[in-house]
Parts: C-alpha cells; structure tokens; sequence
C-alpha cells in the first residue's frame, strides 16, 4: 500500500498555482473584451459582441496597431536576414576579430533596454535624424539583431557538414548547396528566430517609446490611455494576438506530428 505523502502533491500544486497566476491576466483581458461598457473598462456591465464586430471603431488604435504591424515585420525582415548571415559567418568561416564579433553581439541581450533606447535616441538627434517610423524600425532591428543570431546560430552548430560535403560530391555549386540543402536544414531555425524578433518588435514599449516621436504604436497606445482606463478594443486585440498564438503553435504541432507519423518516427 502506497503512502500518502505531501511532497508527493507538492510539485504538481506549485505548477497549478503558477499556471494560474499566469492565466489570470489573460483571462481577464478575454473577459472584459466583451465588457458592454466604455472605457475605463475596469467594471463588468454585460456580455456584447460589438467590441469583437466594431474594434476599428477606435480609428486611433487601429493605426496603433497597423503602425506595431508594419514595424515588425519590416523590422523582423531585415534583423532575420541579416542575423542569419552573420550566425552562419562566425559557425563556418574564420576571420579576424570574429570573437570581438561574437562578443558584442550579445551586449544589446545585456543592456537594459532603457540605456538602449536613451543611446540610440541621442544618436539620432546628434546627427539630425528626426525621430519617426523609420527610426523605430532601426532601433528594433539593433535590439532583435542579437536574439536573431543566437538562436540560428544555435541551429548551424547543430548541422552535419557532411549532407553538404555529398551534395558538392554530386557536382551541384556553393548556390545549390546552400538553396536545396542548407537552407531547408536552417529553416526551422529561422523561423523560430523571425517569430521571436516579431514578438519582441511588436511588445517592445521602452525603445519604441525613446526613438518613436509623434508615432503611436500599440503597446505606446496602452501607455497612454491606461492611465483613464483600456478601451475594450485593447482587450480585443490583445485577445485576438493571444489565440492567434496558441493556434500556431497547436498548428505547428499538428503538423510535426503528422510528419513523424508519415515517416515512422
């Protein structure tokens, strides 16, 4: 006969208390989504689909949000870009002041962003750059730059020469090598890096906030107007990004399931 013990529950009681401390503010934010009252959205009225159905009502926070969009993606694209070129340059060749290299890619992961963004704010206004969306996207692809390295970096580490030792024994060229055998071997790599550059762009408030001027963005529009109250919009669009996240990943491993299945792993 088994005995009871505490330390027994302990582990699995922990987990669920800080499962849940956690969900708590995101089931807050879906619930009060479809709060029928205006802002200051902080007291329940009713049960109404018309922030869900109407959410661009609210013309200054959609352009927020658009503004958050486009300065993401533009600045995910080029950080994973260039990231990848510079992890497979400093795994696979050997040049001069390539641990210098190494090493100051990871002092933007240790600087507090707000050394960060006050830096790179005077380093604007010193040469006359006027503060905007493209100096936004310039700063995000400096602090991403480093995260987006690191992670493919970890990725080229992990590849064996030899699959594109037998493509070049097969008479295809450097370009071919790298299209039809390195890339697709990376690809899983880049995409994890280019999901996280997003999702750092897209939530970064402290940069954004430094080198932004008069361009609002969505985590500078939930800044504002906390101070009186989030709009239900806010909640809906925070709603919304939460679930498009869990869908990809159910998605994802959905589909790495299949693949297993389908080669007998």
């Amino acid at each position: 006969m088994r005995r009871f013990t505490f330390g027994k529950l302990a582990l699995p009681i922990y987990s669920l208390l800080a499962f849940a401390f956690l969900m708590v503010p995101i089931f807050y934010t879906i619930l009060f989504s479809f709060n029928d009252a205006p802002a200051p959205n902080t007291t329940w009225k009713g049960f109404t689909l018309s922030h869900w159905l109407g959410v661009c009502t609210n013309e200054t926070l959609c352009t927020a949000l658009t503004n958050s969009v486009v300065i993401g993606v533009v600045s995910t694209l080029i950080a994973t870009i260039l990231g990848t070129a510079m992890a497979i340059a400093l795994v696979r060749y050997s040049f001069k002041g390539r641990g210098a290299a190494s090493l100051s890619l990871f002092l933007p992961m240790a600087t507090p962003e707000v050394v960060l963004g006050a830096g790179l704010a005077a380093f604007f206004f010193n040469i006359g750059f006027q503060a905007g969306m493209l100096t936004i996207i310039i700063a995000h692809v400096v602090f991403c730059l480093s995260f987006v390295v690191v992670t493919v970096k970890a990725r080229v580490q992990t590849l064996d020469p030899v699959l594109e030792e037998a493509g070049r024994d097969l008479y295809a060229n450097p370009r071919q090598v790298f299209w039809k055998i390195t890339f697709p071997l990376l690809l899983p790599g880049i995409m994890a890096a280019a999901l996280l550059s997003f999702a750092l762009s897209f939530d970064d408030f402290i940069i954004t906030y430094f080198n932004s001027g008069a361009v609002d963005t969505f985590p500078k529009y939930i800044y504002v107007v906390s101070r009186r109250g989030v709009p239900a919009e806010a909640n809906v669009i925070a709603s919304a990004v939460f679930l498009l996240a869990i869908v990809s990943v159910v998605a994802s491993q959905l589909v790495s399931a299949l693949k297993r299945k389908r080669l007998g792993l």
